[in-house]
């Protein structure tokens, strides 16, 4: 690989926006991938997204646009998945390219749904992409605040570590912060399930229940989370460390998070339905906590937490009834 490796960038939502940002204060030529032709050519001319992290400054010189995804990845060496996972094997549907030597970074916080699979396991077993060639970015970090270039971590998970320190180079800035790990199925569960409790949190709000019970929440939620990735990929990994509590608190208690607020709408009483609406962006942990559901169904592991929320959003069970039943599991 060239000592400046060509990265495409795969989606147009705000966290995509985020990384572009980043990359480009590292990389002077950088493929961008999204869906929509009108919102390709808004950047072009306005040289910012319209619609997400609208405040970034975009140098449109340094970006080939591209609504062709099989385009935009042909000639690039390290591809940076954007892409929100309920929308994954849609936007793939006409791909052409053989992927299979490249660098795929996952910075989708899902599960591909149906398939139940994590984004390394997904192009692994359908793009025959190797697990050394799989990368996982995780927070704490929210698009918002790189945008504003508040002093912000990442931690770059993968196999080879060679290439979680290229891909962490490429994202290492004055306000960003990286290190690398080992452990691409532990960051990339635990991103998944950080969602899911930041619904319950958010539902808890909703319903009127104060910081006391959130930190007990939040205190069983790490807990859950470790519980859950011993089990499926048992390995030695600090649970403590930022890559799985930091990302879970800042999802749980911060402002930007788009899973608390879904959460905080139907813990109001709000439909699954018209939370969606109104938000009009993607709660990950919404699909994300159906297909852990579906896999634990395998492994067992004791998970109120996420029970309750798929309780809620899939049983149509009364938040206020489940999460008293909650409650009393809670320590």
């Amino acid at each position: 690989m060239n000592q400046k490796p060509k990265i495409a960038i795969l989606g147009g939502g705000s966290w995509a926006t985020a990384i572009m940002k980043i990359c480009l204060e590292n990389v002077d030529d950088i493929n961008w991938y999204m869906r929509s032709t009108k919102k390709i050519k808004f950047i072009k001319q306005h040289k910012h997204n319209d619609f997400y992290l609208s405040s970034v400054s975009l140098d449109t010189n340094k970006i080939a646009l591209f609504n062709d995804i099989s385009k935009a990845v042909e000639n690039a060496d390290i591809l940076i998945f954007a892409i929100p996972s309920a929308f994954l094997k849609d936007a793939l549907q006409e791909f052409s390219v053989d992927i299979s030597n490249k660098i795929i970074v996952s910075a989708i916080k899902g599960l591909v749904p149906k398939e139940n699979l994590i984004i390394g396991e997904f192009f692994n077993q359908h793009y025959n992409v190797p697990l050394k060639s799989i990368a996982v970015i995780s927070g704490p970090c929210h698009a918002e605040e790189v945008a504003l270039e508040r002093l912000s971590y990442l931690t770059i998970a993968s196999q080879n570590l060679k290439n979680a320190r290229l891909v962490a180079d490429l994202l290492s800035t004055s306000y960003i912060k990286t290190s690398i790990s080992d452990d691409i199925f532990g960051t990339e569960y635990s991103s998944v399930l950080k969602n899911v409790f930041a619904i319950a949190a958010g539902i808890c709000h909703g319903l009127g229940y104060g910081d006391n019970f959130n930190a007990v929440l939040i205190s069983n939620a790490i807990q859950e989370i470790q519980r859950f990735v011993d089990v499926v990929h048992p390995i030695t990994r600090d649970i403590k460390s930022s890559a799985y509590l930091g990302d879970l608190m800042v999802t749980a208690y911060s402002q930007f998070s788009r899973n608390r607020t879904f959460g905080n709408m139907i813990g109001k009483g709000y439909s699954v339905k018209s939370a969606q609406l109104e938000m009009n962006m993607v709660a990950e942990g919404y699909y994300a906590v159906k297909s852990i559901y579906e896999i634990n169904k395998k492994y067992k592991v004791n998970m109120p937490i996420t029970e309750a929320v798929y309780n809620i959003l899939y049983e149509k069970i009364s938040p206020a009834i489940e999460i008293k039943l909650l409650t009393e599991n809670l320590r």
